[in-house]
């Protein structure tokens, strides 16, 4: 399996579209509360989808994690946990701030911790300022943290310009960028731990390549059975607070049919709807069925991150960015098709656009980084 920083760069373009798109399954799911939603798509997203496509991909993945020191499963699982809380207070970030500005501020904290504390922790960054491809590697990285600096700029414009009432229609009734920013600057440090949970878990990325080779299987699915520790991780810490919102919300019937409020949702067309009757089962069905798609749709991320992240070579801490810079454009676009934008200032809209370009332009340039070190 040879370093194709290209290839990298693809997979984790198609993984940012992956991560970007987890929130739209969400609006259409009628009459449920966050907390029901939210576990629902974590458990398919964190336990469910890893353990099956690890299964399909990484021959008796269970042997491979049984081989593996207990240290290394508990330190992988903690960050697991840790970037857990990050996950969970993304979705309220999200849900405060929208798509585009929920992503671009809650990522662009998450880039900036989850790119260079692995690095330095590991002392790997002396390495990194001493090669030429590692220099034009943080340029991308610094480019990036300004390409959502200028997201935010333009989120806060838009902010102070599209009215509250069309921000509902479009299903951003909780708006609110003082809570939002609060939410999403401490959602993007607690969700860099994902990153922690991969540096600590490299042993057991290590354990299942020397597995796939002896079993004739591809390099290309090292990650898979990494990702199932770090997600066990990350789906006890949204468990227990899902269970803390049900309890006290008292939205446990909610499973079986129940009436509640899905702050996601655009405001309802009928104004006379009784909100009030029970869910049709058909509409449990799909409500069911949304919420798990979002939960996949947010593992797949993942999945062509951890395939990407074996194309970059010696100085893989870069696919990071390259996976949080994917998922802020896709985001905005995102936001774009939902007209987040709609009404708001040329102003706003040329700093949205200058976000966008400096975001693709980082991808190039981190990507540019990682093959010129291929070549040293």
């Amino acid at each position: 399996m040879g370093v194709n920083p290209l290839v990298g760069v693809i997979y984790h373009w198609i993984g940012g579209l992956a991560s970007a798109s987890n929130f739209i399954p969400f609006r259409p799911i009628k009459r449920w509360s966050f907390e029901i939603y939210w576990i629902i798509q974590g458990f398919a997203a964190w336990i469910v989808a890893p353990i099956i496509i690890g299964h399909i991909f990484v021959p008796d993945v269970l042997t491979v994690l049984r081989v593996t020191p207990v240290s290394t499963l508990w330190h992988t699982m903690f960050w697991g946990a840790m970037w857990g809380v990050g996950g969970l207070t993304f979705g309220l970030a999200v849900r405060y701030l929208g798509i585009a500005l929920g992503y671009a501020i809650a990522l662009g904290f998450c880039t900036a911790f989850g790119t260079l504390m692995p690095p330095i922790f590991n002392g790997q960054i002396f390495s990194i300022l001493r090669q030429t491809g590692g220099r034009v590697i943080l340029l991308g990285v610094a480019i990036c943290v300004l390409a959502i600096a200028v997201n935010g700029l333009a989120g806060y414009s838009k902010e102070k310009e599209v009215p509250a009432e069309e921000r509902a229609a479009i299903g951003e009734r909780d708006f609110s960028f003082g809570k939002g920013l609060g939410v999403a600057i401490f959602a993007g440090i607690m969700s860099s731990c994902f990153a922690y949970g991969l540096n600590a878990g490299k042993g057991i990325a290590l354990i299942a390549r020397q597995h796939l080779l002896a079993h004739g299987g591809s390099e290309l699915w090292q990650n898979l059975p990494l990702l199932i520790v770090v997600l066990i991780g990350g789906f006890a810490t949204n468990l227990l607070w899902s269970i803390i919102l049900i309890v006290r919300n008292h939205s446990a019937a909610e499973f079986l049919g129940a009436p509640g409020v899905n702050p996601e949702q655009a405001a309802p067309v009928d104004e006379t709807a009784d909100l009030s009757e029970r869910l049709t089962p058909a509409i449990l069905v799909s409500n069911y069925a949304l919420a798990s798609l979002a939960g996949v749709l947010w593992y797949f991320q993942f999945f062509f991150y951890s395939m990407g992240q074996t194309k970059m070579g010696k100085y893989d801490f870069s696919s990071w960015t390259l996976h949080m810079a994917s998922i802020i454009v896709f985001a905005t676009l995102w936001g774009l098709v939902l007209h987040e934008w709609r009404d708001t200032s040329r102003r706003t809209k040329l700093l949205m656009a200058l976000g966008l370009f400096l975001l693709v332009g980082s991808t190039v340039v981190v990507g540019w980084g990682n093959y010129l070190e291929s070549l040293a």
